[in-house]
């Protein structure tokens, strides 16, 4: 069982041992009250100054012993951990797949962006550190308190839109972590965000131009790229910009699959196509 008793988590939390000591704070939701695979995480990050929640899917008849592959997926602007099982169903239909045999069994972690105005863009601004909250601490968390989750699990990491640009950004940064990264409608540089957020560009602007653009950032980690693949609808406000980092990534010589489809910058899109994702992720194992 993944759910921890006052005991078990008073214990763990005081220890002062392991990955999970800098953590004040882990809350998991228990079991009974639990309904389609989902299960909840409230914990107190440093990095995030304050709590964080993710949203794990965990496949059914998981034991401790077992050791799967746990997906990342990363929210857009305005969302938060809720956003891809109960905006695009994701949980559900991954189900269905490992029920009849044509998905393995694959933990979802999705988290929250760390909630900062309307999107964080999972980058290190303002004294917070939105990308150690995915790349250190979602990681250390789920692979600790999560049956079927563990250090050898293979870990991969994705999102659509501002979570396109983190996931494929975290990824390349930490390619010592993932075996696999992919992006939806992502967010290709930084100042791309402007298209949906309130905030000031320059609240997020570290003076860094590997933090804040893609192809910058392959170039940068290069060797230790993990396989990637992206994606973006015809339609879709971020094309231009997708099809754009495609041909150079291609004049680089960064290994790549882009893909695009009929569609927008919409939650249909997504609820689509992630599909596409989990599946490449699966034929990497």
């Amino acid at each position: 069982m993944s759910y921890w008793t006052d005991e078990t988590k008073k214990g763990a939390m005081q220890s002062g041992e392991g990955k999970l000591a800098r953590f004040k704070t882990i809350e998991i939701s228990n079991p009974r009250f639990e309904a389609n695979g989902l299960r909840f995480i409230t914990v107190k990050s440093p990095n995030l100054k304050g709590r964080g929640d993710i949203c794990v899917y965990v496949p059914p008849h998981l034991e401790k012993a077992d050791v799967v592959p746990v997906v990342i997926l990363l929210h857009g602007v305005y969302g938060s951990a809720w956003s891809w099982p109960f905006n695009a169903g994701v949980h559900m239909r991954l189900d269905e797949m490992i029920r009849t045999g044509e998905m393995p069994p694959m933990i979802l972690a999705m988290p929250s962006d760390g909630l900062w105005g309307d999107g964080s863009a999972y980058l290190p601004h303002g004294g917070y550190n939105f990308e150690k909250w995915i790349a250190d601490d979602v990681v250390d968390v789920v692979t600790s308190c999560i049956d079927g989750a563990g250090k050898s699990s293979p870990l991969f990491i994705a999102g659509q839109s501002m979570g396109g640009f983190g996931a494929l950004r975290i990824g390349a940064r930490y390619g010592y972590k993932f075996k696999g990264m992919s992006g939806l409608s992502s967010i290709t540089s930084l100042p791309q965000i402007k298209l949906f957020v309130q905030e000031s560009l320059k609240s997020y602007v570290q003076q860094d131009i590997i933090n804040e653009d893609l192809l910058a950032t392959f170039k940068y980690y290069r060797h230790q790229l993990p396989p990637m693949r992206f994606d973006c609808g015809s339609s879709d406000m971020l094309i231009k910009y997708n099809r754009e980092l495609h041909q150079k990534m291609e004049r680089e010589g960064l290994l790549h699959t882009y893909e695009e489809y009929a569609g927008g910058h919409e939650w249909n899109y997504w609820s689509e196509h992630i599909i596409k994702s989990l599946k490449f992720f699966a034929g990497l194992l």
